[in-house]
Order: C-alpha cells, then structure tokens, then sequence
C-alpha cells in the first residue's frame, strides 16, 4: 500500500438553508450558490447546513423537498470526503464481500485529497443538479464501487459531450460502475484461458461513443434512453471486443423475440464433453471461432449473450448445478421489458439452479436481485417512495438517533414491503433502541412474511429467526422454524434445503462427537439424497468427505462417498457418476 501525501480542502464557511427555504426543492439559483461556495471553501463545510434543510423538510412531511436536499447533501459529502479514507473503507467492503481478484492493482494509493478532486466543477454542478441521476446513483451505487473510478468516468464523458452525456446519463452511469475497477480472471466463465480471452475493458470513451453510435444507426434492439443503469450494466459488460460485436450482428441477425436462438447456433460438441476438454482448446476465443467450431453449453451461452450486447440487449450468462451435472444458459431483456432467464436452460438437462455474476460488484446475483429486475421493481412508484424514507432511516441511524431511524425505516416497508434495506435497517434500529429479543423476533417474522415469494429472502429472515429463539434457550421451537423452511422448499428448490441441511452439518461439525457427526451425515443423505444431483454431491458430499480426510478419518470418508453413491444412483456415464468415481478413486488410492 502507497501512502501519497496531499492537502485537503480548506475549511469554510458552512451554508446555512433558510427554515422557508428548505421546504422547496432547490433552486438553480440556490444550487449555483452551493457549487460557488464549494469551489471557494470546498465541498465539506456544505455538508451540515445541507443535511439539516434536508431533514426540516423530511419532519414537515414535504418528501420532495427533502429528497431533493438530500441528494445535495450526499453529493456534497462525497465529493468531501478524503479519498484515503475512502479508500481504506472500500477495501475493508472488498475483502468483507470476498470480491477481490488478481487482476485489480497490489497495491493503491492513500490520496488525501478530497473524492471532488475526480470531477471538474462542472461535472460536480451537472450531477448535483440533476434529480432522476440522483435517484439512480444513489439507489445503484454499492460499499464496492471504487468511487475514484467512477467519478473519473463520469467526469471524462460529461466533458467529452455535455449534451450527450445528458442524453445518456444512465449509460453512462452503467459504464462508470462496472469499468471501476478491471474483470476478474474468470470473467465471464472461467473456461476458456486469458491467452484466448483477454479479460480487460475498453477505454470508457470508446465504449460510450460506439453504443450511442449503434442506437443512432438503429442496431439496437432496445431505445438505451429508455433504459436504467442497472439494466444497462449488463449490456456494458461485454467481454468481445467492439468489431466481434459488430461481426455478431450480421452473423446472428436475429430478432428480438428470437434472440434465444442465438444458443443453438453454436453447435454443440458432444466429444467434447466425452472427453472432459472443458477448456476451450482453440488459440482465440472470438464469437466466430466458436461458431465455426461448436462448443459446449458454457461457450453457447457465452456466444448467445455477446450477440444481445452487441444490440444493446442487456443478457446474463447462467451456470449451475442439474440432476447430473453442470450447466450454463443465458437470459435477456426481452421486447416487453420482462426477463427471459432460462434460454439454454434445458438444453442438455432439467431442474437447473443457476448463479449468475452483476459486473457492478462481481458477486452472485441472488434470486431475489433476479426477480426483482424481472419485475423492474425499481421503477415501481411505491419504491421510489419506500427509498425516501429508507435514505433517511439510514442517515439517522448512522448519526445515533435510533428513535427517527426506526420510525423512517417503518414507512419505508409500509410503502414497499419488499425493500430489504428498509427491513435492515429497522431491524438494526431495533437492536439500538434496545428492543428485547422477542420484539425483534416479531420484526423477523414480518420480513418473512413479506418475501414470501422471495425463497432466498424468506430463509434469510428464518435462519436469523432460528438463531434468536436458540440464543434465548428456545430450541424446539429453533428447530420447528428450520424443518418448516425446509418442507417448504425441498421440492421445489431443493439448493434452500441443501443450504439448510449444510449449515446443520458444518454446526454439528464443529460443535459435535464424530459419532454424531456420521449420524447426521447419514440421515441426510437418506432424507434428501434420492433423486438429487450434482449439487448434493458439491454442498453436501464432498464438504463432508474433505473434512473426514482433514481430520485423519480416511475409512471413513470412503465410506460417506460410497453411501451417498449408492443412494444418488448416477446415470452411469454421466459427469455425476464420473466424478463420484473420480473421489472414490482417489481416496482409496490415498
């Protein structure tokens, strides 16, 4: 890590907002004032006076207003903050989110001069004046977005065309949180080398410049203008470079309502998977190598989403864990404006759970974050009132009023029950003021019941249900939650109950004799592994068998992968079945 010294800005006068004057939005005039100041005393003596017009509107009921300082006073506390600072808590967020990849710089240097110093000043106006760029970047931004990196980009595109800039402020948007910081190595499978697939972005310019050029020359199946960041991410994301695409669109001349046919275009090589070359073996992975070529279901859905960016098509590449092994399809952004997340799907086999990654932070997209771009629940009226509240609710936490953030967090999931950071913060607010543990119980409970249809949400809220009775001494009824959510979701998603029965195993395995340890492995495998696949084998199996051979227990282990072998019944050939043979092997080979 480099220490870089530097000189913050000098301290200035504080702007002071009018009672009267902070129950309006402001004005151009007002917010002209705000920029003049800050140039001349920088941004962070801003900072109170604007939080406090934005919190005397917010008391008095006027949402609008208070939104509008709110977002000023946020602006100005970011574009104050002292990069160092920033930047130290950004890599404690990297580490903490486990999102950190070799390909990001070693080392980064601690700059004390404030985030500001990435934007010219007017850059800095354009974005404090602008209210729906506001909502966006505020509800997009996340604790691992580089902020160094995506104020540069903003700063470079709104310099480069002002008018543009404003035409495609969400692009642009989208470009600066994803090209923040560089593609992981596995970016975006991790099947084919670095050799073959450079994992590097374009420069943001050129990238901006070629997609508005493509939607003036009408190549784009969606209006970008029509678009938001957080569905424009998944179109900035391509790893082909700009003549593949461009190539791509004269070779898949597909249709909208025919974009999953992009899939089979690539022809499936089955030697391949016969010979377990799952690397591709070419020298280049470009889109027309692999079309010439064929590939197998990771190069299909690879080649499929490609040719969706290549028309400003937002896609999504899957992969995941089947009946008798891996898989990978991909989604898009269909004609209506709704999600079409399993074309490929069952390609070469059914009942697939999938992952797939958002370039924005390179962690998994949960079912939820899926469901709720299906649903574009973000342009949802009653969310956009929920995010006022919850910007406030947060705030207040953060300064030690408990009592406000409570308050504000519960009309944030009045208004929309399905805004988890509200739900969060209440819970965290709750915890604050003390509550008793069964009042908070009751919170849990009520969040439950609002991400009913939401699997990966509702067993969220459970597990932290059970815990709560079990700490208090409560464990029958402990128990009765966790069997309840597992009933719930063994048939149709079997992973929720195979994250369930995992956490059960590894607590027994750090808490219980082996003896009991087996047992429990055991029954587990009876009560869910008939008819279940690879993931079985992956979540359960194998963490089971690797701990018995760390603990010296290697009869044992041979026998947990026997038993779970003999209960699984892989079609024989299949990758399952080949790679139980391959443990088995390997374990009595010792």
């Amino acid at each position: 890590m480099v220490l870089a010294t530097g000189v913050c800005a000098p301290l200035g006068a504080q702007t002071d907002i009018p009672a009267a004057e902070a129950l309006r939005p402001p004005t151009p005039a007002r917010l002209a004032s705000i920029a003049a100041a800050a140039r001349r005393d920088g941004w962070a003596p801003q900072v109170d006076g604007l939080r406090a017009a934005a919190r005397r509107a917010y008391e008095r009921d006027e949402l609008a207003a208070a939104t509008a300082w709110f977002h000023v006073y946020r602006w100005a506390a970011l574009f104050g903050e002292d990069e160092a600072a920033f930047v130290s808590r950004w890599l404690d967020a990297v580490k903490t989110e486990r999102v950190g990849h070799e390909n990001m710089p070693a080392r980064y240097q601690l700059r004390h001069q404030p985030l500001g110093h990435w934007l010219t000043p007017d850059g800095q106006a354009w974005l404090i004046g602008h209210a729906e760029f506001s909502n966006e970047f505020f509800a997009l931004i996340q604790p691992v977005d580089f902020l160094p990196g995506v104020f540069q980009i903003l700063s470079e595109l709104h310099g480069r065309d002002p008018a543009l800039f404003s035409k495609y402020a969400q692009l642009a948007l989208a470009l600066a949180v994803v090209y923040d910081v560089p593609p992981p190595p596995d970016w975006p499978h991790g099947q084919v080398s670095a050799q073959a697939l450079p994992r590097r972005w374009p420069d943001a310019g050129d990238a901006f410049a070629w997609w508005t050029r493509e939607e003036s020359l009408g190549h784009t199946y969606h209006r970008l203008t029509r678009l938001r960041a957080d569905e424009l991410k998944f179109v900035v994301d391509a790893a082909a470079p700009f003549d593949e695409l461009a190539w791509s669109q004269q070779a898949a001349h597909l249709p909208l309502n025919e974009l999953a046919r992009a899939y089979t275009m690539v022809r499936y090589r089955r030697d391949r998977l016969s010979a377990q070359r799952m690397m591709w073996p070419g020298p280049t992975y470009t889109l027309e190598a692999i079309l010439g070529a064929g590939g197998i279901c990771v190069d299909q859905a690879y080649f499929a989403t490609e040719v969706g960016k290549a028309r400003g098509v937002p896609t999504l590449l899957f992969s995941g864990a089947g009946l008798d092994g891996r898989h990978a399809w991909f989604g898009f952004l269909d004609g209506n404006q709704r999600w079409q997340l399993d074309a490929g799907r069952y390609a070469e086999q059914r009942f697939v759970t999938g992952i797939a990654r958002d370039p924005q932070t390179w962690r998994a997209l949960s079912d939820h974050e899926l469901k709720f771009l299906s649903e574009r629940f973000r342009a949802l009226p009653s969310f956009l009132q929920s995010q006022r509240h919850q910007e406030f609710a947060a705030d207040y936490l953060a300064t030690g009023d408990a009592t406000a953030a409570a308050a504000a967090a519960r009309k944030a999931v009045n208004y929309e029950r399905r805004s988890q950071p509200a739900w969060e913060t209440l819970l965290a607010a709750e915890a604050a003021l003390g509550r008793e543990a069964k009042a908070r119980e009751a919170t849990l409970h009520e969040a439950m019941r609002a991400f009913s249809l939401y699997p990966d949400l509702e067993v969220l809220y459970s597990r932290r249900l059970s815990a709560s009775l079990r700490a208090r001494g409560e464990t029958s009824a402990a128990d009765f939650e966790e069997q309840r959510i597992a009933r719930k979701y063994q048939a149709k998603r079997s992973d929720l109950s195979l994250q369930q029965a995992r956490e059960r195993l590894v607590r027994s395995m750090a808490t219980q004799p082996v003896a009991e340890q087996i047992r429990l492995y055991n029954a587990t495998v009876a009560t869910l592994g008939p008819g279940a696949g690879i993931g079985f084998y992956d979540q359960i199996v194998v963490v089971f068998v690797e701990y018995l051979l760390q603990s010296g227990r290697n009869a044992d282990a041979v026998r947990a992968a026997e038993t779970a072998r003999r209960t699984l019944q892989p079609e024989p050939g299949s990758q399952l079945d080949r790679e139980f043979s391959k443990l088995i092997g390997a374990l009595k080979g010792g």
